[in-house]
């Protein structure tokens, strides 16, 4: 009986977590799109972190949960809402498509994220914590480059319409160099740099277990 009092316990603690964190996704998500790095005007995204530690703490679903409502926001404000001149310009040619790059690439970096760090805590938590801090970027960048592979002429398109401010350049420099390189490089280093600490909160939040 006192068990299933705990686990009950447990249970709702968990939920209380998850609505927290999903809460902490959506805030930042909707105010990091007027938060910009000076070089570029690039968006400021912290996002990724409440859904690493979301996915370490309480199992890839949830990481993979974390990730589906980060894309869902996304979409809807940067893509229906037209908040992002790229995300709309891709929305107007391909709505489904679009739909699919921003929900997969999160949602797979979530439950990715949680699987890396299930399968290694037992071994190294240390590296656990780390290499599922980096999956996080790594997989939300690299699905996104990916998946606009599939639509590259649209994104030429957008290019030629916006040539006064991108200038010159290929699809693929604007992927890899414009579009992704200043947000993975800067998302990658601020996992990593947050690590120790949310390996700091999964132990408190182990010891509140037992």
């Amino acid at each position: 009986m006192v068990k299933s009092k705990q686990t009950q316990i447990q249970k709702i603690r968990q939920m209380v977590l998850l609505a927290v964190l999903t809460a902490m996704v959506m805030v930042l998500q909707l105010a990091g799109n007027y938060v910009r790095l000076p070089i570029m005007g690039t968006t400021v995204s912290l996002v990724l972190i409440p859904i690493a530690l979301g996915a370490m703490l309480l199992g890839p679903a949830a990481g993979a949960w974390l990730g589906l409502v980060f894309g869902a926001v996304v979409y809807i404000q940067c893509g229906v809402m037209g908040m992002d001149a790229f995300t709309a310009f891709l929305f107007n040619a391909h709505p489904i498509v679009t739909l699919l790059i921003c929900v997969v690439k999160s949602t797979l970096a979530g439950f990715l994220a949680g699987l890396v760090y299930r399968l290694l805590k037992n071994k190294n938590e240390i590296l656990a914590v780390f290499l599922a801090a980096a999956v996080t970027p790594i997989v939300n960048t690299g699905v996104f480059i990916i998946g606009c592979f599939a639509i590259l002429s649209t994104i030429e398109s957008f290019i030629a319409v916006n040539q006064e401010f991108f200038g010159d350049v290929s699809g693929v420099y604007f992927l890899f160099i414009v579009c992704a390189g200043i947000n993975f490089i800067f998302e990658f280093i601020l996992n990593m740099v947050m690590a120790p600490a949310i390996e700091r909160i999964i132990h408190i939040f182990a010891r509140r277990r037992h």
